[in-house]
C-alpha cells in the first residue's frame, strides 16, 4: 500500500501542478514557454500530465479498494445520494462536451463549461466516495477547479454567440457520453457499477 500512496500523491502533485501553473505562476510558465520554444514546451507539458495522470488513476485504483471509509453514512442518505449523483454528473457531461463543440449556448453564457463540469463532477464523486484518497482525489479536483475558474474569469473570454444547432449536440452527444460511461465504461475502468449499487 505505501507503493500505491507514493504513485497516487506524485501522480497528484504532478497533474494538477502542472495544470496549475496559470494560477499560482504565471510569469513562470511563460518565461518558460519563451525559453523552450512553443513546440517544446507543449510537449514537456504534455507528457508532465499524462504521466501524472497515469499514475494518479493506477495509485487511486490500488487504493480505492483497499481503504476504509473515514466515516460512513446510513443506508437511507447512501442511496439518496447516490441518485443524487447521478443528476449532478449528467449536467457535468453536458458542460465537458460544450467545450469542444462549437457555438453553443452554455460556453457562450458560462465562459468556462469545462472547468464548471470538473466542478460537478468532483462534488458529486465527495458525495458518496468517502476515504483518504477519494477525499485528496475529488477534493484536489475540486479545490483546483473552484481556483481555476476564479482564475479564469478575470481573463477576458472570447466567445462566439451560441446556436441552437450546437446546443442540441452539446445535450445529445452529453447525454449519450454519460449513459455508455455510467452503464459500460465505468466498471470496467473504475471497477463500480453506478446504477447497479444497492
Amino acid at each position: 500500500m505505501e507503493l500505491a500512496w507514493f504513485v497516487f500523491l506524485a501522480g497528484w502533485l504532478l497533474f494538477l501542478g502542472s495544470h496549475s501553473l496559470r494560477v499560482f505562476a504565471p510569469a513562470w510558465r511563460d518565461r518558460q514557454r519563451q525559453r523552450w520554444g512553443e513546440a517544446r514546451w507543449k510537449g514537456l507539458y504534455s507528457l508532465t500530465a499524462i504521466a501524472g495522470f497515469g499514475m494518479l488513476a493506477w495509485g487511486y485504483g490500488q487504493l480505492h479498494f483497499q481503504l476504509a471509509p473515514l466515516f460512513v453514512l446510513p443506508d437511507g442518505a447512501a442511496r439518496g445520494l447516490r441518485h443524487l449523483v447521478a443528476l449532478l454528473v449528467l449536467p457535468a457531461f453536458w458542460l465537458m462536451l460544450a467545450a469542444y463543440v462549437p457555438r453553443n449556448h452554455l460556453k457562450a453564457r458560462l465562459k468556462h463549461p469545462m472547468t464548471l463540469s470538473v466542478k460537478l463532477w468532483a462534488l458529486a464523486h465527495l458525495l458518496v466516495n468517502h476515504t483518504a484518497a477519494d477525499l485528496l482525489l475529488f477534493g484536489g479536483f475540486l479545490l483546483w477547479a473552484v481556483l481555476l475558474f476564479r482564475s479564469a474569469r478575470r481573463r477576458p473570454a472570447d466567445v462566439p454567440a451560441g446556436s441552437w444547432p450546437g446546443t442540441l449536440a452539446v445535450l445529445v452527444l452529453g447525454t449519450a457520453a454519460y449513459l455508455v460511461f455510467a452503464l459500460w465504461l465505468h466498471v470496467q475502468w473504475i471497477g463500480v457499477a453506478p446504477f447497479l449499487r444497492s
